[in-house]
């Protein structure tokens, strides 16, 4: 019986009725009667919207095997299991590798004639996929896979060869605008990185600050270069009961946790020992070392494991927000720091004898809003970049 949410002149079939699901490779280290080594494709391959090809594997297998493994023209490749939220997603195969077989943790499905692989792999990556995926997948902590049986059981709506060329040439369509909008926005993001890195350096100054200068250590005429526990403090104040909890992450900086797990989090048995933060503030990460620093912009609390750190100088905050994300203070860090892993906590006295730049404050105000400006166009393209995979 046909679902009354679809028009009336479209069927619904599982999807072992419309292709072949073909599972893949199980690698291993028996012994081969008549061996031959041939490239294959790992998860790690298979990522959302696209093939990551850069590195690829080879294994061997038994001669009389490699039919059976073989990737096609027009194969939609899916994976096994991986972030919930990517589950479902697949993209399709063009052969870009001759003789590429697949492992066990990626699906190969093989449209018959009656689907086209575009429409499959848009349907399966479209929210009515996903919910399906979702809803019979075998689930962990942000991790969910699913089994050959699932997948061949995927009820695939399914209009006219004709329609499904319509659809995917609007979809195909839309995809080629969303892919000219990444491409802009990563040329954004290279510029701002260059432009960050002279900036901040003091390799590139606007022309009523002075010279650039051109020496690796020396700072441009107007800077000083001073020790970083001079311009910032371990601060640590008892902390006030009824304050929420913040978490410390690399990508939005100090937040408070409500943010992440959408209730307001407060400490399970009082506040003693945990470490006032208050807007304006610094702290040392427990485990980045992507510049390892995150500014605040929240009062709240912080574990005692972390520093928080005042400025002790009069600053322009983004400046060193921006500064402390840079090449320029990552490798002076690395240096003061002899052996330094991700992983490793920096502490207050591996950071307060970095040598920080500290520009007229006019000139860190200047720096800071340019940047600013950068960040503010990349975000925009990424809001209009979800908004354009949303209507797609």
């Amino acid at each position: 019986m046909k679902p009354s949410h679809l028009p009336s002149d479209w069927r619904q079939a599982p999807l072992s009725s419309v292709a072949d699901v073909q599972t893949g490779l199980a690698l291993g280290k028996s012994s081969k009667v008549d061996p031959v080594r041939l490239p294959y494709l790992r998860v790690a391959n298979v990522q959302d919207g696209f093939l990551d090809l850069s590195v690829i594997k080879e294994v061997e297998v038994e001669r009389s095997q490699v039919f059976r493994y073989s990737l096609r023209q027009g194969d939609v490749l899916l994976t096994e299991g991986g972030d919930f939220d990517k589950l479902g997603r697949g993209f399709i195969w063009h052969d870009e590798i001759p003789n590429c077989l697949h492992q066990n943790h990626i699906f190969v499905v093989r449209p018959h004639a009656q689907l086209l692989s575009y429409f499959l792999a848009a349907l399966t990556s479209s929210d009515y996929g996903r919910s399906y995926f979702q809803s019979c997948s075998k689930q962990s902590t942000n991790l969910a896979s699913i089994n050959s049986s699932q997948l061949k059981a995927f009820p695939v709506p399914l209009p006219d060869i004709r329609e499904q060329k319509a659809i995917t040439a609007v979809i195909s369509t839309w995809d080629q605008g969303i892919r000219q909008l990444t491409d802009l926005i990563e040329a954004k993001v290279r510029f701002k990185q260059g432009l960050m890195q002279q900036l901040l350096a003091g390799k590139r100054r606007f022309p009523e600050f002075g010279e650039p200068t051109n020496s690796l250590h020396e700072p441009p005429r107007g800077w000083q270069r001073i020790k970083a526990g001079e311009v910032f403090g371990n601060y640590s104040q008892k902390a006030n009961d009824g304050e929420e909890l913040l978490s410390v992450t690399q990508d939005r900086g100090v937040i408070p946790r409500s943010m992440l797990e959408g209730r307001v989090v407060m400490p399970e048995s009082g506040t003693d020992g945990y470490k006032l933060v208050e807007p304006g503030d610094f702290v040392i990460s427990l485990r980045s070392f992507q510049g390892g620093l995150e500014y605040s912009k929240f009062r709240g609390l912080v574990s005692p494991a972390y520093t928080v750190l005042k400025s002790r100088r009069v600053i322009n905050d983004a400046f060193f927000r921006h500064y402390f994300k840079s090449y320029d203070f990552i490798q002076r860090l690395a240096v003061a720091v002899i052996g330094i892993r991700d992983g490793k906590q920096i502490s207050y006295s591996d950071f307060e004898f970095v040598r920080l730049p500290y520009p007229p404050l006019a000139e860190q105000e200047r720096i800071a809003n340019v940047i600013d400006v950068a960040d503010r166009e990349i975000d925009g393209g990424l809001k209009s970049q979800k908004q354009s995979r949303l209507r797609n």
